[in-house]
């Protein structure tokens, strides 16, 4: 729980006391969590460059759950890439000296993109508690896509990438 400035970030960065007293919940992009493999990687997960404000209750609830069934599905299949920020729109409230922006929705895509079975998953979910289950967030990864304006998975050959990520099957995603 070393909170603190990354000193690779040469543009600024959030500092400490920017959501001190704001009601904000520092939130992991890349979760701690999932860095237990490494000291260094658990540390480094803590610089503020890797924070978003977010609403206590969507922090510590449903993005919280979410962020434990990814770690499940990544223990499932042989290997999982995983996109996540918030949508940063004009006009968001922010917090802090620094002006840190407040999305008022995050998103997650995932791609496994390892045979037999491909598959990709998108989500947005509001920066709100939430009792929903996480099944009613979920939403192909083309509609992140043309929410966020982000091309995430190019690289892939484009008969692959187009049908990925068109086409959303929740029943190919363990919700156990």
């Amino acid at each position: 729980d070393q909170f603190r400035k990354n000193p690779d970030v040469r543009t600024g960065s959030a500092s400490l006391s920017d959501d001190k007293g704001s009601g904000y919940d520092r939130g992991h992009l890349a979760p701690a969590a999932d860095m237990r493999w490494s000291s260094t990687a658990m540390s480094e997960s803590f610089f503020m460059s890797n924070m978003s404000p977010r609403v206590p209750s969507f922090n510590r609830g449903i993005w919280k759950r979410l962020e434990s069934k990814v770690r499940d599905w990544a223990r499932d299949n042989k290997r999982i890439y995983i996109v996540t920020a918030g949508i940063l729109d004009e006009g968001l409230n922010t917090i802090g000296s620094n002006s840190i922006s407040i999305p008022n929705y995050y998103y997650k895509v995932i791609l496994d993109y390892t045979e037999p079975e491909l598959k990709a998953i998108g989500f947005i979910l509001p920066n709100k508690k939430s009792k929903a289950p996480l099944q009613s967030f979920a939403i192909s990864v083309d509609s992140v896509e043309i929410q966020t304006g982000i091309d995430f998975f190019y690289n892939l050959p484009d008969d692959k990438e187009n049908k990925l990520e068109s086409n959303i099957d929740v029943k190919k995603w363990s919700w156990q």
